[in-house]
């Protein structure tokens, strides 16, 4: 069979609604339905948008094991990997992991066209002591003949994952995100959006245009997320929740961007919304990061393997104030 030139992607924008499985997965199958007419072979959800996001850190660790499931025999994916199966996409989405050894894991799971599952746990998670980090990078083949990578949301913001999973082989990076308008700590990184202007949106339409658009929406997302596609030479598709995410407001922009680090399709809307794009597989042989790549001086980078001292757990690191000197 010939590798196709083009493959038709999507990325999705929703609210979810916290520990409402079913609403959200009604949500999920709409989007799903939308794709299929639009013949997208790849289709990205956000974060945790099967269970809910950021209610979590207020559950206690029973509460979150009772919302997790384990991969293998999770209801939720048995009806995403189906319509995977009947509609030949890759569709990515993600929840709470139960693993066999009882440890709890933010983890994104693309199911395939052919039935099978590839999981991503979140290799920095902060949302609760009660879920695990991953150890391990994600980047599998496709029936397309490019292979994908998988990173969730804050793995995205240290380069060297981004990194690594292009080493490893990706083509196309799956980013599933919650972010945007939330207290990042930095004095001039994104900061909170009133839930007001959430709930008043009808009436407010530039006002929270302005915001989604702005310094804690997409202008934060453009200091860094083209860098990423554009520095490791494959296709970025960005996924976010979207509006009042228990006492924070996403910003949703869902997006996708080519090897070159240009936005090929966006949204800045206020409300659930999918955006889809033809990728052009040809940018990726001659991208300029891809390119450069090939000038990489490994014998120079063991300090990126060294401990310095200062490292800490996801969750410290997250919600520190002060963070050590370097």
């Amino acid at each position: 069979m010939n590798e196709p030139e083009f493959l038709k992607a999507a990325t999705v924008q929703f609210q979810h609604q916290a520990n409402n499985k079913k609403y959200n997965l009604l949500i999920i199958e709409k989007f799903i339905e939308q794709a299929a007419l639009e013949q997208v072979n790849i289709l990205v959800f956000p974060e945790m948008c099967i269970t809910g996001y950021w209610h979590v850190p207020k559950l206690t660790a029973a509460e979150v094991s009772a919302l997790a499931e384990p991969i293998a025999e999770s209801p939720s994916l048995t009806l995403i990997r189906s319509l995977a199966i009947k509609h030949q996409m890759l569709i990515g989405v993600g929840l709470i992991e139960r693993a066999d050894d009882g440890r709890l894991y933010n983890a994104y799971v693309a199911c395939m066209p052919d039935g099978t599952m590839h999981t991503h746990r979140k290799l920095h998670a902060f949302e609760h002591p009660a879920i695990s980090s991953g150890d391990r990078f994600t980047v599998f083949d496709t029936p397309w003949g490019v292979k994908v990578g998988i990173l969730i949301c804050w793995d995205n913001n240290l380069v060297e994952n981004v990194r690594a999973t292009a080493l490893l082989g990706a083509d196309i990076l799956l980013a599933p995100h919650q972010t945007g308008g939330t207290d990042s700590r930095s004095p001039h990184a994104m900061k909170p959006i009133p839930l007001a202007l959430w709930e008043e949106r009808e009436t407010r339409k530039e006002e929270i245009t302005a915001a989604f658009k702005g310094a804690s929406g997409r202008e934060w997302l453009m200091r860094w997320l083209p860098a990423r596609a554009h520095d490791n030479g494959l296709f970025l598709l960005f996924s976010n929740g979207v509006g009042a995410d228990d006492d924070e407001v996403r910003t949703g922009n869902p997006m996708i961007l080519d090897p070159y680090g240009r936005i090929i399709n966006e949204t800045w809307a206020a409300d659930d919304v999918m955006v889809s794009a033809e990728l052009d597989l040809s940018l990726l042989a001659m991208s300029t990061g891809r390119r450069w790549i090939h000038g990489r001086r490994p014998d120079l980078y063991q300090i990126l393997t060294q401990p310095q001292g200062y490292e800490r757990d996801a969750i410290s690191a997250r919600f520190s104030n002060v963070p050590p000197a370097p």
